[in-house]
């Protein structure tokens, strides 16, 4: 080949875990030299690629939709499940078209735990000004603040989409917001939510879990609500025209292995997609986790509805938070 193996990654510590997890088992076992390089997310490099024929990336990493929306664009590879095998072990969604949902993330609140003698439990309580007073660390964008506002609600986890489908559904998630709307300071980074709640900025903010899981390892007081979070997966692709196709299977078994997705959990605090890989953790390192336990009031997020709606409620929700 002219070329190494490429792969794309989002960068930091993330790709570092990612590296020792993955790209190094993959390349000494299929024998090949891997070249890294950085994604920042969207279609237009991928899709350029492909259009042109000269495709320099062989795996990258995406966000769920982002991977939903290329591969209905043609600019992935489809996969063969019965070559990969293991399917029947992955989360719900992790087995897609064209990619492996890899890293599971937990998108919900938290809070400093000396902030309240009785800490929050649950979306009801994010929403309770009363019972708790402060400033709301938001990040400004529609997406998983409408879930959010829905289970705040009463609306079950399962139910959210049909819900969030009708113009009544999004109606009802604004007017939660509504309640709260004069407390809301926006988050445009995650390491944000862990600044404003460590230095008492404000009460309590939509966060990654894995930014809170880190910092708590760090020693900052604070504490994730895995009541109703909700997940959401990145996965493992392979652009279209890529000249290693003959390494797909090889790379997507190497990222969906149990041992191996537990390797990457027990360097960053994202879950694992493969429901084996708890059972090569320790318990401290799942009880952070979106896993086992706290996974099982959860609620996991439709590509396919974002997909279809994003568009519509960027706009709305632009319009709303800017009034």
């Amino acid at each position: 080949m002219a070329r190494d193996v490429t792969i794309a990654g989002w960068g930091g510590n993330y790709q570092d875990a990612q590296r020792q997890a993955y790209f190094e088992p993959f390349a000494a076992k299929a024998g090949v030299k891997i070249e890294e390089t950085t994604y920042l997310g969207g279609l237009a490099e991928i899709k350029a690629m492909v259009d042109t024929g000269n495709v320099t990336w062989d795996f990258l990493i995406m966000g769920g939709s982002e991977l939903q929306l290329a591969c209905d664009e043609g600019l992935l590879e489809p996969l063969d499940w019965d070559a990969i095998g293991g399917k029947d072990d992955l989360l719900p969604g992790a087995a897609m078209t064209c990619g492996v949902g890899n890293v599971v993330i937990g998108n919900g609140f938290a809070y400093n735990t000396q902030a309240f003698p009785t800490p929050p439990q649950d979306w009801k309580d994010f929403f309770d000004r009363e019972k708790f007073p402060g400033r709301r660390g938001v990040n400004n964008t529609p997406q998983f603040n409408l879930e959010y506002a829905l289970m705040a609600d009463g609306v079950p986890p399962d139910q959210i989409y049909e819900v969030l489908a009708t113009p009544e559904g999004v109606d009802r998630a604004f007017a939660q917001w509504d309640k709260i709307k004069d407390l809301l300071q926006y988050w445009e980074s995650g390491a944000q939510p862990v600044e404003w709640l460590a230095s008492n900025n404000v009460a309590l903010s939509t966060a990654y879990n894995g930014r809170i899981i880190m910092a708590k390892r760090e020693g900052k007081p604070l504490e994730f609500v895995w009541k109703n979070h909700v997940v959401n997966m990145d996965g493992w692709a392979m652009v279209k025209g890529s000249p290693y196709k003959d390494r797909l299977t090889e790379f997507m078994q190497t990222v969906n292995d149990p041992a191996n997705q537990a390797k990457f959990s027990s360097l960053m605090p994202y879950g694992p997609s493969n429901t084996l890989a708890a059972g090569h953790l320790t318990p401290e390192i799942v009880a952070g986790l979106p896993a086992g336990d706290n996974i099982k009031e959860a609620a996991f997020m439709s590509d396919e509805f974002w997909i279809d709606h994003l568009d519509d409620l960027r706009e709305r929700w632009s319009r709303w938070s800017t009034q």
